[in-house]
């Protein structure tokens, strides 16, 4: 299969792109600068030049291509601004795969997170958040989702709060930059709500199983740790890096913060029995031994 893969230099898309040159796929990255298109040629990739806001260069791609899986983000949090603006900029991106992939059957894997529901493991089941910081990602999934009725076989994986390789990604590579930066392992309200996570390469697996096998309008989720609290991540960050471990004001985490503060474990139950998917890297607590002081 020919496959266009937005976001395919970053921490998740270099391992998806892997995992699907290593199954016989062919891959085409879409590449914002010079130094992401040798990285997509290093990894055996072609390479198209353009970014999320160019919508012509994403139709023309998708039009190209067997199956589009869409991973790209801005991932500007410095602000509540800058996130909308992300948001938004995925939104149209997003629709213009989808409709070009309309009535083909063909692919469109996209990715959200999970949602997290009180009192206990979110599961496959579970509809997305499509209010707060992040709910414009979750309507922009569930539109893609919606094209299953209009003949695109359309799935998202849905990602734990921390995708990690080597000690580093998602919420506890930014609660290890903050401590870099602040001198303190910080972790908002008392630590015990519950972050899941996973290894990038077992997402990545994941992600190729999804664009093989996933039925139109359904969800899967990358979950393998279905959650450890966030005290005993900054714990081990506070180990690494010789630094004091001690609870910060939500406010630390800018717009994020009532997202760190919320207890939101999930499952993959279901996405294992059903797909197959079984992750075999290391767990986050053990990747995080990785961090260099």
């Amino acid at each position: 299969m020919r496959v266009f893969v937005t976001g395919g230099t970053g921490l998740i898309g270099s391992a998806v792109v892997r995992e699907l040159l290593e199954n016989g796929h062919d891959v085409v990255g879409l590449a914002r600068s010079e130094g992401s298109v040798a990285a997509l040629r290093e990894a055996g990739a072609e390479a198209v030049r353009g970014g999320l806001a160019q919508l012509d260069v994403l139709r023309a791609a998708a039009e190209s291509a067997d199956g589009v899986i869409h991973l790209a983000f801005s991932n500007d949090f410095s602000s509540p601004e800058a996130l909308a603006a992300g948001v938004a900029e995925e939104a149209a991106a997003l629709g213009v795969l989808g409709e070009t992939l309309v009535g083909s059957g063909r692919p469109l894997v996209t990715v959200s997170g999970t949602p997290w529901v009180p009192g206990r493991a979110s599961t496959e089941a579970d509809p997305l958040p499509l209010d707060g910081p992040v709910g414009g990602r979750g309507r922009s999934v569930m539109a893609a989702l919606g094209l299953a009725e209009r003949g695109v076989r359309s799935a998202a994986v849905r990602m734990p709060r921390t995708v990690h390789n080597q000690g580093d990604g998602g919420f506890a590579g930014l609660l290890t930059q903050i401590a870099r930066q602040s001198g303190v392992s910080g972790y908002p309200g008392d630590g015990t709500q519950r972050w899941p996570a996973v290894h990038a390469l077992d997402a990545a697996a994941l992600f190729r199983l999804v664009l093989e096998n996933a039925p139109a309008g359904t969800a899967w989720h990358a979950v393998a740790d279905e959650g450890d609290a966030v005290r005993d991540i900054a714990a081990v960050i506070g180990r690494r890096l010789d630094l004091p471990v001690k609870p910060v004001p939500e406010e630390t985490y800018g717009p994020l913060g009532p997202i760190f503060a919320t207890d939101q474990p999930s499952s993959s139950a279901y996405t294992r029995e059903t797909l197959g998917w079984e992750p075999r890297h290391p767990s986050l607590l053990e990747d995080l031994e990785n961090i260099q002081p």
